[in-house]
Order: C-alpha cells, then structure tokens, then sequence
C-alpha cells in the first residue's frame, strides 16, 4: 500500500505538533486512548500544549505528568477505580501548574460539534442551575492573550423564541478547532478512511472538529475492505493528514476486539503516580527509556499482552483479573 499519508509516528507528531498548540484526543477513560502518540509526544518533549478531551484517562494524565500541557478543556478526568480522579491531572490543578476548564460531557461534545459544522456555537440546556456556569478556569487577560480562546466560557441567553419549546433560557458553548486532533482507531486505509469499532464517544466529532488529524490503528487495510460495509466507516478519508499503523497503540487502556485495559499496569501506574520521585523513575523507564510504543510492548512482555487480548465473541478480555 502506497499513500503519501502513511507515516511513522515520530514523523507524524513531529511534523502536525508544535509547542504551544491547541491538541484534542480522542478515548474515553480507558477506551482507546491514542497512548502511543501521547508517549511520542513526552518522548520530544512537546510542551505548551492546550488540551481539549471529552471525557478522558490516561492519555490526559500522562500528557500532564510529563509537563507538555498549560492549559485543559474537559468534561471528565478518570481511570474508573484505578484514580477516580486522574492523579497527575489532579495534583498539578492543586499546585496551580494547570489552568484547567470544566464543561459537561454533553457540552464538550456540542462543542467539538460546532467546530466540525464550522459554527461558532451550538446551544443546549446542560449546565442551567450548576456552578458550570460560573465558574472560569481562565481569565480576561489569558483569553485576551490567545486569538485561539473565546472571549467567554460560555454565554447564557433568554430563548429568542419566547417560550416556545417551554425552553425560556439557553447555553451557549464556543466551538472547539484543535490545530490536531489524535484518535486510535481500528483499522484505517492508507488514504486515511476509517473505521471504529464499538462506541465511538465523541472521537467523530473531535476529528472533523481539528485542522489536522492524526490516525493512529491496530491495522492499515486495503481499501477494498472499508468497501466491505461502508455504513461503519466514520472518518472520511479528507479528513485525515496522517495514518500510523500502531499496534496496541491504545495500551494500557483498551481497544474494543483486540485487546482490553491492562489492570497491572494501571494499578502500577497509580503507584507511580502517587509519588513525584516514583513518577521520573517511570516516566525515564517506560516512556523516554524505549524507543517507541514497540519497545514499551516488549518491556511489557507477550505473556501480560496476551492475558488482554479480546475474546472474538465478546470483543473483551475473559478471565481477566481486573482487580
């Protein structure tokens, strides 16, 4: 397969981030997450970054604990029992190393589907009667300073309509356009069509949302086989400016029908993650000591990827201990 958008993703990240841009990826707590590009991205110590995520884990909290990240947009923060609340994320938020702003789950998507449309908001009810509403990470002088960031977080308005819909008051949430967006997805061809398996979150939306997408997948296929029930396919091929082929580029967090989230390293992780001395330790071994998402696999080993890897009936790992 021949395609001027496959690319390894050291050249990938190299070549769409820049210090200093405005970044989304795609998962949803520990559902593929695009890991092997977030560890690319600490591996070139690409910092500065603003970063949009719906409701996101462990790419999220990695990305902060290396200190690529100043500022973050997002609904939810979490790795399920493994940190309700992300631990890096949490601690730099604490010692005011990260201006953080929160939306709801429903606003952050209505906000990469904004951006996607090309409007510059949608409104919604969620948020009317919460602090969502008046509470701002950011301030004046921070947004002033970005021709990136809206003038407001949010603005609340009387329904120019009266009360029809016995709706009398709307939200209105700013659209999000990342300069990149990254999501791992299953497979794609080498134009960049591609096809997620499961639920999708708002992978969809935050990909049309970006200027440039990046693709990782588990596999680069013929395009005749995304033929083979195109209804399935969601990202359109002009969509897309990179296709990295990554296997197990979502580990440790999970990739519907190939592999599900691995519990000893996220409880290892939390371990890590607790202590800043542990977390240099980890951040050197796994990340910045291997090569590239291969080399982490094979510190890994074949005996803890294979207790992950999904049963073909059921699309996840039977008999795992997730304890």
């Amino acid at each position: 397969m021949k395609s001027e958008k496959i690319m390894d993703l050291s050249e990938a990240i190299r070549r769409f981030v820049k210090p200093g841009d405005h970044i989304s990826i795609g998962g949803f707590t520990l559902n593929r997450n695009p890991m092997a590009a977030v560890y690319e991205i600490i591996r070139q110590g690409i910092d500065g970054l603003h970063l949009y995520a719906h409701s996101n884990g462990q790419g999220v909290d990695e990305l902060i604990g290396a200190g690529c990240v100043s500022r973050l947009e997002i609904a939810y923060g979490g790795t399920g029992r493994f940190a309700p609340t992300c631990i890096r994320f949490k601690k730099a938020a604490q010692e005011g190393l990260l201006a953080v702003e929160d939306y709801s789950n429903y606003q952050m998507t209505l906000r990469f589907m904004a951006g996607a449309m090309g409007v510059p908001f949608l409104p919604t009810r969620s948020g009317l009667g919460t602090d969502l509403i008046e509470k701002w990470g950011f301030s004046p002088e921070t947004r002033a300073a970005d021709p990136r960031l809206p003038n407001d977080k949010l603005k609340v308005m009387d329904n120019p309509f009266g009360n029809w819909g016995d709706v009398p008051r709307v939200v209105l949430v700013p659209a999000i356009n990342p300069d990149v967006t990254i999501i791992h997805v299953q497979k794609s061809g080498p134009k960049g069509t591609s096809r997620i398996e499961g639920l999708p979150f708002s992978d969809v939306e935050q990909a049309k949302s970006a200027r440039h997408l990046i693709v990782t997948c588990e596999k680069i296929v013929e395009t005749d086989d995304l033929r083979d029930a195109p209804e399935s396919n969601q990202i359109p091929f002009f969509c897309v400016d990179a296709v990295v082929e990554a296997p197990h580029g979502a580990y440790p967090t999970a990739c519907y029908r190939h592999y599900d989230y691995d519990p000893v390293y996220l409880n290892d992780y939390r371990k890590y993650a607790s202590d800043d001395a542990l977390y240099a330790d980890y951040l050197q071994r796994f990340i910045r000591g291997v090569k590239d998402h291969a080399g982490l696999i094979g510190l890994i080993g074949q005996e803890r990827i294979k207790a992950i890897a999904a049963d073909p009936r059921t699309g996840y790992a039977t008999g795992l201990d997730r304890k």
